[in-house]
Parts: C-alpha cells; structure tokens; sequence
C-alpha cells in the first residue's frame, strides 16, 4: 500500500499541511489536525457520515484530551442554507460546553459540510480555528483545500460565504468505500479538471486506472488524492482569493453550477454538472479554434469511462445563461469563462457571448 502522504498549503502565516493515508481518523488528535492548545472541539457533520464515523472521531479527540461534542444537520445541498447554518450557530454557541477562542471546528464529511462548518468557524466568536477531515473524494481533491466557506442562497450556489483558512486537513481514503458510487463519480470529475488545468500526465493516469480507482484501491486512491491536493495547494498558493490564476480551479463550473441551480440542487450532483460543464466549455474552445478537437474528444472519453455524463437532453439553453448573470465570479457584468487551449493549459475570458452559451448547451443534447 502507498505510504501516507503530506502536502503542504504554503499561505505564509496560514499556512497547514494536507496528511492522505489509510486508518487516519482510527489516529485523530487536534495535533493531527494542526491546531494546538484545544480547550473544546465541535465536530460538525450531516447525520449520515455522523452514523458512521463520529463516535470514532469523538473517542479519538476524547483519548487526546478534548471535550469534544457533535452537531449535525440532514444530508444534501438542499441543506446548505442560512437556516441550517443559523441551527448549528445555535447549537454551538447554546448548547455544551462553552466555546471560546481555543475551540476548534472540525468539519466531518464531505463538500457540504466542509462549506457550512468552515462558515460557523469563520463567523463564531469573529472567528474560531477548523479543521477538515473530508469523507467524499469530491472534498479531498476541492473543497477541502482553500478555505472557501459557504452556503447556497436561491440566487445561485455559495453566494454567502468567507475565505477562511482551516488549521489542517486530514484525508483518510478508507472513507471511500463507503460512498455511494455516483459520489464517487462525482468526484473523479474534479480530477478530470485538475488535469485539464495543470497535468496532462494526470488525465493519463485516470485512464489508466480507471478500474482501480472505482473500486477504490488504496495504494491508488493515496496517489490519486495526493496528486490532486498538490495541483490544488499550488494554485491556491498562487492566488489564495482568487484574484487571478486561482480562477482556474473553477474550469467547467461557469456552466456547470448554471446546470446544478438550473436542474435543482440535489438533483443533479456537483461533479455531474461540472462534466457537464466541461464538456460545453470544451465545446466553446473548439468552436473558438483553440483546443484541438481531438482533446476535446479525450476528455469526454475519460468522463465516460469513469462514470460521469456529458450528455443532457433536458436543460433550457436561455435559462442556463439567465443564471449565469448571477455568478459570483462575473467582473463588471461580462461573463468569466475558463478555456483551455491544452491539456494542462487554460486562460480566463471574459466575453463569452450568449450565443457560445446556447451552442455549448445544446452540443450536451
């Protein structure tokens, strides 16, 4: 089995490490998650992932020393609103022992709950220490590197949130295996995109072994997260508030979070709808002369391998661009659409034109 492995976040004072291995949460400290000097921990989780892994997790941190305790919140995006978040501030600051600046959050679970626990971490007391034990391939390779908080708002996914650094990430691939297979999927769609953006040799690796990371192997999975953080940890060093390279992370999100707010949150998964959204930002690309139709072609082959659609035959064109108005990551009212011109190059552009939209969306068809 590949040995444990640790990815440093280089963010100068913020700056925390990413530990992937097998059987870490069996070893879970506050030191293990890079904060020192815990009074209290909070560990935050949807109720699915808490049935599975919390009484593990609070043992741990209990044999260490912490006064630890658990809130949860019902599973799924539908969930990540104001009001879940208001009921676990409640809940935080109501209810336990009380917190104060030397508690530490600890986000149990994947996308969701990294988003919403990070945002009662940024906000509690004007701020708290967290930390993120991901449980979703998704959240190891994204979300759980960056320190982006968060919560959906009806105008449009993570519109409410905080740029808050966690103290330390710990990634136990043994989760793995308890994830749903769309899940999974779901996730392997962040690492198509990663290669697309920084590492063509990923993308080969991901054909490759596609079989083995399906079925989770282990020694396959360390590699595979290990490669993703890496790529991930280097471009939030780069740009950590995403003024500028950072951006690129969000290659096939454009569109795709238009698909996720377009189809219904919970209805279509986030890694669904960025295959989605990279296979019609690949459409544009192409139509632009700037990406061989060829790679094109390769992507869309390695998304159907592993899982994930890059076709849709019920998304309204008009609707998708109505909704893309309202992204967050606009500038000055132009669209911002990431491009790539190569495997493991992209740029930012910012004149997307409404008919590229409709062409790109109905190409999905």
């Amino acid at each position: 089995m590949t040995a444990e492995r640790t990815i440093p976040v280089n963010l100068g004072e913020r700056s925390y490490a990413v530990r992937v291995g097998a059987g870490l949460l069996r070893k879970l400290t506050p030191e293990t998650l890079g904060a020192r000097d815990v009074r209290t921990v909070a560990v935050i989780s949807e109720k699915h992932v808490a049935e599975l892994y919390a009484a593990g997790v609070l043992e741990a941190l209990r044999s260490a020393g912490a006064s630890a305790r658990l809130l949860t919140f019902p599973a799924g995006e539908q969930h990540k609103t104001l009001a879940t978040y208001a009921k676990l501030m409640d809940e935080l600051l109501g209810g336990g022992p009380p917190i104060d600046r030397r508690t530490l959050v600890v986000a149990l679970g994947g996308g969701v709950t990294g988003d919403l626990a990070g945002f009662v971490a940024a906000t509690a007391l004007r701020g708290l220490r967290w930390a993120q034990c991901p449980t979703t391939l998704l959240a190891d390779v994204d979300a759980s590197v960056g320190g982006k908080t968060a919560v959906d708002h009806p105008a449009g996914k993570n519109l409410v949130g905080a740029f808050h650094q966690p103290a330390g990430v710990l990634i136990d691939v043994e989760t793995l295996r308890t994830l749903p297979a769309r899940e999974l999927r779901s996730g392997l769609a962040e690492c198509v995109k990663h290669a697309v953006i920084r590492d063509a040799d990923l993308l080969g690796f991901l054909e490759r072994r596609a079989e083995a990371l399906l079925a989770c192997a282990p020694g396959e999975m360390i590699e595979l997260v290990a490669r993703n953080v890496a790529i991930k940890a280097a471009v939030v060093a780069a740009d950590e508030t995403e003024h500028g390279e950072r951006a690129h992370l969000n290659f096939g999100h454009t569109i795709g979070h238009a698909i996720e707010t377009f189809a219904g949150y919970g209805q279509i998964t986030h890694g669904e709808a960025v295959a989605l959204g990279m296979t019609a930002a690949n459409h544009v690309a192409v139509a632009r002369g700037m990406l061989d139709a060829a790679a094109a072609k390769r992507v869309g082959a390695a998304l159907e391998r592993l899982g994930l659609p890059t076709r849709h035959d019920a998304l309204d064109a008009d609707e998708i661009w109505r909704i893309m108005q309202h992204d967050k990551k606009n500038v000055g009212g132009k669209v911002r659409m990431i491009l790539a011109r190569a495997m493991g190059q992209v740029e930012i552009f910012d004149d997307l034109s409404p008919d590229e939209v409709r062409q790109a969306v109905a190409s999905l068809r």
